[in-house]
């Protein structure tokens, strides 16, 4: 188990849920994750955003999935074997989130977390990236910090 002590120099270590979408690796932390599972049946629901593929039962509760691709802007390929479904939690709002796979749980250190650069365009935090709140390194291998709040929507859009 990792050491959580915070002695203050940044050090904290903070387990995170690596995913991959596309080629690129993704990370949420492990506190917001409450299961993974396979793809399974999604019932669409119309007039909804096109990120939104629609709603599952888990164990009767209704979840919405969205698509983790679309919300993000990125191109869509095809399901395969490895796509996984997320399932996550944050401010009492379970959500599900698919995903190409999941790769691991990693440990980073918070001084391996570049906050700064990785959201900031010289302007205000722009739309393109507010749902990225940093960019783990670690052993040269980077993983991109997703921002929750923003990606559920609950800075604002819809709660």
């Amino acid at each position: 188990m990792a050491n959580l002590e915070n002695n203050g120099s940044g050090n904290e270590e903070i387990q995170v849920v690596a995913f991959k979408l596309r080629r690129e690796e993704y990370g949420i932390s492990i506190l917001n994750v409450q299961e993974i599972k396979r793809l399974t049946d999604i019932t669409r629901v119309p007039f909804t955003p096109d990120f939104i593929k629609g709603v599952m039962n888990l164990r009767g509760s209704v979840l919405p999935v969205i698509d983790l691709k679309k919300r993000l802007g990125l191109q869509e390929v095809p399901y395969t074997d490895n796509t996984r479904i997320v399932i996550v939690k944050v401010d009492d709002i379970s959500i599900g989130m698919i995903v190409d796979a999941v790769t691991e749980v990693l440990t980073i250190t918070e001084d391996h977390i570049d906050t700064t650069k990785a959201v900031s365009d010289g302007n205000e935090r722009s739309e393109s990236n507010k749902f990225i709140s940093g960019i783990g390194n670690l052993d040269n291998r980077l993983v991109i910090m997703l921002n929750l709040n923003e990606i559920i929507g609950l800075n604002g859009e819809a709660k």
